[in-house]
């Protein structure tokens, strides 16, 4: 079923590349049109920008968005796919190990190479999107005041930098003490085409991503979207409070949280005792992928973030065959019992509380649909801390893998607002937004036990691991903390299978991505002397005895 990982051509790959579209140039290509003339269109007619806009966010939901369809690769279903692949990376999320697994080289870290297709995948879907908005920029003339021009000026330098905070965390450690070390190279609409464009410099980088945000909620204010797909002057303020997040800006991390959230409200208590995650119009979404049934159809459920993520997707790479993304045992044991959260997951007997008054399309109910098996890989039987938290467009056991994709959550926010404010210098006041959020909305008896702003920054972590789950966010937050990856505990048995079953230490070099091969290739500012080359691959069983502040 699975292709083989690794590229073994160069034929393949520039066969590979021309199929889909991937080149990572990302300078805007010459055309029928000069820039100067599709200005002067775009001065007169606004709209004629509109298709643009629709197509750079349409580039993250897209099946094969990548590779191309002929392709049939199993992880290339856009943004959630890299999502699923950071958090593969990452301590708290399980999958097993066979011929299935499309990501099996994320959970053994094999994709800390320059010739593998799954990392390609997670540069050349950002670098893309940065050139349809850099295109976008290009078009505009500069000193427009058109409302519109102005509200899709913002939209691009927004997309725009949410894109290089993808990339840049991956590629260098954290950005405090790091700051003049290479990143990634930066492309921009001001820049001539030159295939000479080194890394730059981790504070070059977010030095760009805090100046598109800044201009984007200057341009995007007063602009009402016309659904959450987009972003307006609130998710610019959300992306911005992320960057300031991770420069350790606290203050003004806070700050950005703090207006980005105003309005919405988190999930209540009572709407998490069921699956949830299908729509944005649940309570909490800021922003998100708005998937159709055209995008994910039944004929396609399989290369689908339900088909891979979820559980409930009949006929999926999850349900269909057993390829389950579950908790990790360590994470799930310290959950307290009265957290609502804790039926985001199926326990060691396969019971959760939130399958209670669901069925699987009359063939099962209750806790009797995890233990439901359905012939020729329609439905398999869970595995014990199986997720269970995202629920399924049409019901459990359908196929038509039409779920939304959460980009960005109220309860991101507060996590934000609680770590920044306490680790900038009022750890009494993050620790109250702390227990303020868990007690109202996810466990009436939750205390925080911290009593500095260490403690309140690690108990903010064991939240965001909890909270956030699945979502994408767990290497981000490894890395800019600077923590080791502790997947196993002596004395506590493990759910990792064995070869995914090690920790990884916090300064081992092996832990940066590699840049593609591709690009090392086409730009020679980036020789493969100057590419990520430090570090061991981790070995099963190996670090066993690092911990990280919260699992000790």
């Amino acid at each position: 079923m699975k292709l083989y990982n690794k590229i073994l051509s160069a034929l393949t790959m520039g066969s590979m590349v021309l199929a889909s579209c991937t080149d990572l140039d990302t300078f805007p290509q010459s055309g029928s049109f000069t820039e100067e003339q599709k200005q002067d269109v775009v001065s007169m007619l606004p709209e004629r920008l509109a298709a643009d806009i629709v197509g750079m966010y349409s580039n993250n939901l897209q099946q094969f968005t990548v590779f191309g369809s002929k392709s049939g690769r199993g992880d290339d279903f856009g943004y959630p796919a890299v999502c699923l692949s950071n958090d593969l990376n990452g301590p708290d999320m399980v999958a097993p190990n066979n011929g299935y697994n499309w990501f099996s080289t994320c959970s053994e870290y094999s994709d800390r190479s320059d010739t593998y297709a799954n990392p390609y995948m997670r540069w050349a879907l950002f670098y893309n999107q940065i050139k349809m908005a850099n295109d976008i920029l290009n078009s505009i003339p500069d000193g427009t005041t058109d409302p519109t021009l102005l509200s899709y000026r913002g939209q691009a330098k927004a997309i725009r930098a949410f894109d290089y905070l993808n990339v840049a965390p991956y590629f260098q450690f954290k950005y405090k003490g790091n700051e003049e070390k290479p990143c990634i190279p930066l492309v921009t609409e001001e820049m001539a085409a030159d295939p000479n464009n080194p890394r730059a410099t981790v504070q070059a980088v977010y030095d760009l991503i805090i100046r598109d945000l800044t201009d984007a909620i200057n341009d995007l204010e007063g602009y009402a979207r016309k659904d959450k797909s987009e972003i307006d002057q609130k998710i610019a303020y959300g992306l911005r409070a992320r960057a300031n997040l991770y420069m350790e800006n606290w203050q003004a991390a806070a700050d950005d949280a703090a207006k980005a959230m105003a309005g919405y409200t988190p999930y209540q208590r009572a709407e998490l005792t069921k699956p949830m995650f299908v729509s944005s119009d649940e309570s909490g979404w800021m922003w998100a992928l708005e998937i159709t049934e055209a995008d994910y159809n039944a004929d396609n459920s399989l290369i689908s973030w339900p088909g891979v993520i979820g559980s409930f997707c009949e006929g999926s790479y999850s349900a269909g065959v057993g390829m389950y993304k579950s908790i990790n045992v360590l994470l799930f044991n310290l959950i307290s019992d009265t957290d609502v959260r804790k039926g985001w997951w199926v326990d060691e007997n396969l019971h959760s509380d939130n399958l209670k008054g669901q069925s699987w399309r009359g063939l099962a109910s209750g806790d009797d649909i995890a233990t439901l098996t359905v012939a020729n890989q329609g439905k398999a039987a869970f595995l014990p801390y199986t997720n269970v938290k995202f629920g399924m467009y049409g019901g459990l056991g359908t196929n038509a893998a039409a779920n939304d994709w959460p980009l960005m959550r109220v309860e991101e926010m507060i996590l934000i607002q609680a770590e920044a404010t306490a680790m900038g210098g009022n750890p009494s006041d993050g620790k109250q937004i702390l227990e303020s959020f868990v007690k109202t909305y996810r466990d009436e008896q939750y205390s925080c036990k911290a009593s500095d702003a260490a403690g309140v920054q690690n108990a903010v972590w064991l939240q965001r691991r909890i909270e956030l789950w699945g979502e994408g966010f767990s290497m981000a937050d490894v890395m800019r903390l600077g923590r080791n990856v502790v997947r196993v505990k002596n004395g506590v048995a493990t759910n990792f299978p064995d070869a995914y079953a090690f920790n990884v230490a916090a300064d081992n070099g092996w832990l940066l991505m590699r840049i593609p091969q591709d690009e090392t290739n086409a730009n020679t500012g980036i020789p493969p002397a100057a590419n990520n080359s430090d570090g061991t691959m981790p070995k099963p069983g190996e670090g066993i005895g690092l911990t990280d502040g919260v699992i000790n």
